[in-house]
């Protein structure tokens, strides 16, 4: 059981609280933004007790909601296996987070506490299809995606060459991690190679794996696209990426309260940067540098990360992933993440106004003003006309 909320001290400042998993770094690291920002330790409510309804909040509160990853109890919750490395599972996960999240933000709200996301725009952010269309249809650059239901391999093949791609992306729609990403590759009939970190075992199932690995037999990549399709999947074209140093490249930008205020460079030998699956953190000046030398502005980069996340204007902090086209001169949205936050030791863009903070101390110093805009709009919704 978590403990009671207080009433907050006037004057104090925001009284924080954040849902998420007591042990996982996620909440320790924003645990102590808040207290070195001179507040009171954020009160933690546990993934696995909100998820059993026993949680509460306070007037005046400013609630983070954190990712659920990362344990196993909350995943056997929200997706109903004992193993945490099975790919499978993704549509449940998604109708039991995104209903718990509107949920616990209705109490929130309710009790006068203001949360850090709207949960209509996680639902959206948690599903890469309609993430895609919202972005596509406020003009944000992005690769172009097949539209549709894609039950199997045999429609997925149909889709891709009636759009005449033969290099895609195939992903979870409610994947996150690069867990069940495939990147794709076709030569021609019977030739094809799916670059991926999912292992299908002889019965069928499929597990994450820290290895990236290839299929190129085609019976092995249509039993796997087969065994994804069920959960949703999510298809674009792959757009050939910027390198550094030899590498595939990306960026990943941190956008608070509007503002990008944190930039990283991922890149990989592989087709997906993920850090977990042998990505590295690249050199953010090369970058600025590479930009210049292609006739174009780093900051264009930071207006599209901002473009993105203005798509999702309830939700104080997201991760935006940057593709940068060949050449430094052409960038589009790959994914824009609600837990992307997630980098150590990172801190702020020169001229972001957060500087010297990292990603979490720069969401808690924004929060205050998020509360005091909720409560202005709240007024403004209960003042008789």
């Amino acid at each position: 059981m978590s403990p009671s909320p207080s009433s907050p001290v006037p004057g104090a400042g925001p009284r924080f609280a954040v849902v998420g998993n007591p042990e996982n770094r996620r909440t320790t690291m924003f645990a102590a933004a808040v207290r070195a920002a001179g507040h009171a330790a954020p009160r933690v409510l546990a993934w696995r007790d909100v998820l059993r309804g026993r949680y509460a909040f306070a007037p005046g509160e400013w609630v983070r909601i954190d990712s659920p990853g990362e344990n196993a109890e909350v995943d056997r919750l929200l997706r109903g296996t004992d193993d945490p490395t099975r790919v499978e599972g993704t549509a449940l996960w998604h109708r039991r987070f995104t209903a718990a999240v509107a949920e616990l933000t209705r109490a929130a709200h309710r009790a006068g506490a203001v949360t850090s996301a709207d949960p209509e725009e996680i639902a959206v952010l948690f599903d890469k299809r309609r993430c895609h269309a919202r972005l596509a249809a406020a003009g944000v650059p992005v690769p172009p995606a097949l539209t549709g239901g894609i039950d199997g391999w045999d429609a997925l093949k149909r889709g891709l060459g009636q759009a005449r791609i033969r290099r895609a992306f195939v992903k979870p729609a409610h994947g996150s991690s690069a867990s069940g990403v495939v990147a794709l590759s076709l030569a021609g009939p019977g030739r094809v190679k799916a670059t991926t970190s999912v292992e299908r075992t002889p019965d069928g199932r499929l597990y994450n794996s820290l290895r990236v690995r290839d299929y190129t037999s085609e019976g092995e990549v249509a039993a796997l696209v087969d065994a994804l399709a069920p959960d949703g999947i999510h298809v674009e074209r792959w757009l050939p990426k910027a390198a550094q140093g030899g590498r595939a490249a990306d960026l990943r930008v941190v956008v608070v309260a509007g503002r990008a205020t944190h930039a990283v460079v991922r890149t990989s030998r592989h087709p997906m940067t993920n850090l977990h699956l042998g990505g590295a953190r690249g050199d953010l000046d090369a970058v600025r540098e590479a930009i210049r030398a292609a006739g174009g502005d780093f900051a264009s980069v930071l207006e599209v990360a901002e473009r993105a996340a203005a798509c999702f204007p309830g939700t104080l902090c997201v991760g935006v992933d940057i593709l940068p086209a060949v050449g430094w001169r052409r960038f589009a949205v790959g994914e824009v993440n609600a837990f992307g936050d997630l980098l150590p030791r990172l801190t702020g863009l020169p001229g972001s106004g957060a500087e010297n903070l990292d990603t979490y101390a720069a969401q808690v110093a924004a929060a205050p003003s998020a509360v005091r805009r909720t409560e202005r709009e709240e007024h403004h919704h209960d003042t008789p006309a």
